[in-house]
């Protein structure tokens, strides 16, 4: 009870607020974070959140979902085809280099061994919708940066999963199969049940006496609500799920998403607010005091080096102009999904796991303060480099122009 009435009382800060941080570098996302630091068991301790609590990754992972089922409705399949080439290069090229680069670095700014490094390369790989979302949503952003960003942040959580558990499983602590045909069905489970349950909402509304002309946006939390509980039951990748569940809901019941829209923009920034709280009373002056040097030089530059460098390799031969480039490499933030992996690493109980989790953690910290801290002057940056204009191409030859609904802009 203590921590939905803190949550209550900074969700009401939060909200008078973001009229005041849509405008400037100031985020509520990041208010959030130190409320959760101060309040935290660190320093106040009027909210008691350890990292062995199963409510932490509960709730990490409750606005993943929330906020990949609500992104994918930002897209239709059509939208996704036209950025497959870009997106493509970005979860085929730039995460698997991203990976290997903080590895690699890790190895070499701290006492950890190979093992151990690729693991955190791992989990800091995917880039974070929930942070990514603070871009994508502003109008200045043209269409075909938005778009990469949208499916890349969308689908690399789930690929990163079965990377995860394999490490994990080579460092003698399985946290799960890994087994390669229990994995490539897990992706693919999530991809199909992604496509089913949107096909069965829609069967359902062509049945006599079965109407949600009145409610639409309570179907579509229903059929959200399903795929999450399907998914876990049937443990199947609910990320990938949650994704092509929206984006297979706005190509098939265009009128329903629409309705869902505020409802569910609301939806997936209470579960980040609330997920962002918790996660700031895991960051306890112990847990910040533990991370070596070595750590923090591997949060700096793995943010500004090592993803930057990856992304901008990757799109060297793409038709995105430079500075799309520069913005795409850039915002690469850390978030949610880092968490929940973070915790399985942690809950792995291997000899380094403690390390590997404050260092991750510290990664994501830095992310949180400065991806969501810098949204609103690189928009303006690229606007004012692009003059506004907008060609709503998919980013490569043959892409034809889609309209891209507009989103409420949350921070």
């Amino acid at each position: 009870m203590e921590l939905l009435a803190t949550f209550g009382v900074v969700l009401a800060l939060a909200a008078l607020l973001s009229g005041l941080a849509a405008r400037t570098p100031l985020s509520t996302s990041l208010l959030v974070l130190v409320a959760g630091a101060v309040l935290g068991p660190g320093v106040l301790g009027v909210v008691d959140i350890h990292a062995d609590n199963p409510i932490v990754s509960t709730l990490a992972s409750i606005a993943l979902v929330t906020v990949l089922f609500t992104d994918g409705q930002h897209l239709s399949i059509g939208q996704v085809r036209d950025t497959a080439r870009l997106a493509g290069r970005a979860l085929l090229l730039a995460m698997p280099l991203t990976a290997l680069g903080i590895a690699a670095l890790t190895v070499l700014v701290t006492d950890l061994g190979w093992l151990p490094a690729f693991l955190i390369g791992a989990v800091l790989s995917p880039t974070d919708p929930v942070f990514a979302a603070a871009i994508v949503q502003r109008d200045e952003i043209p269409q075909r940066l938005r778009r990469l960003l949208n499916v890349e942040s969308g689908i690399n959580d789930g690929l990163a999963l079965p990377v995860v558990l394999i490490l994990l499983a080579q460092g003698g602590t399985p946290q799960g199969s890994t087994e390669p045909l229990v994995l490539i069905g897990e992706l693919v489970g999530g991809v199909a049940l992604g496509i089913a349950v949107p096909f069965a909402v829609k069967g359902l509304t062509r049945l006599p006496g079965f109407n949600a002309g009145a409610a639409p946006a309570l179907l579509v939390l229903a059929a959200g609500l399903t795929l999450f509980g399907v998914a876990e039951l049937t443990h199947t990748n609910p990320y990938l799920a949650a994704f092509v569940g929206g984006v297979t809901f706005a190509t098939i019941l265009p009128e329903v998403r629409e309705a869902f829209a505020e409802l569910g923009e609301q939806l997936s920034e209470a579960a980040k607010l609330l997920a962002l709280l918790v996660f700031g009373g895991l960051l306890t002056p112990t847990l910040l005091g533990s991370v070596p040097i070595g750590g923090w030089v591997l949060a700096a530059l793995s943010l500004v080096l090592i993803r930057p460098a990856a992304l901008l390799a990757s799109l060297t031969t793409s038709r995105l102009p430079m500075n799309q480039r520069v913005v795409a490499a850039w915002f690469g933030p850390k978030g949610f999904a880092s968490v929940v992996y973070g915790l399985l690493v942690l809950e792995s109980g291997a000899p380094e796991a403690q390390e590997e989790f404050a260092i991750i953690a510290a990664v994501v910290a830095v992310s949180i303060i400065v991806h969501s801290s810098t949204d609103v002057p690189v928009a303006r940056w690229l606007r004012n480099r692009t003059g506004g204009q907008d060609d709503g191409l998919g980013g490569e030859p043959g892409a034809s122009p889609q309209a891209t609904p507009t989103p409420t802009e949350h921070r």
